[in-house]
């Protein structure tokens, strides 16, 4: 897979992940390209439905951001919603043949533009080792 480049998909707080991705831009940090950035008012909003449509469509990865801890949610709840899909979603992915290690969650909040770009790059090489998405559409 020397040619194979990750088609990855994130779903992102608007608060903090987002402004961190938006930070990691400003400050000059680069990430992968291959980092598509889809951005939500809350980690909480992710449907499972959207998460697993992204795989069928052919996303190599799929990570939730989230605020910077599960605690510092802007809504309360929607950290640890999005956690609990997470988790079963890895149970639910892996049952269908998808490695869970395709999905992932962070939280990375507004002022962590370099984490923002240091974890994108590490997400990226894993997704990159584990090759292209098996149950491709």
């Amino acid at each position: 897979m020397e040619n194979f480049e990750p088609n990855i998909i994130g779903f992102v707080c608007n608060w903090c992940t987002y402004a961190g991705a938006d930070l990691a831009g400003s400050s000059r940090y680069s990430y992968p390209p291959n980092v598509k950035l889809i951005r939500l008012m809350c980690s909480g909003r992710v449907d499972p439905a959207f998460i697993l449509e992204t795989f069928a469509r052919g996303a190599d990865g799929v990570f939730v951001g989230g605020c910077h801890i599960p605690t510092d949610c802007h809504y309360q709840q929607g950290n640890f919603k999005a956690l609990k899909r997470i988790t079963m979603l890895k149970k639910l992915i892996s049952d269908m043949g998808i490695e869970p290690e395709r999905l992932e969650i962070f939280w990375i909040s507004a002022s962590e533009g370099k984490k923002f770009s240091e974890v994108m790059t590490s997400f990226t090489e894993r997704i990159r080792e584990l090759g292209p998405n098996p149950i491709r559409e």
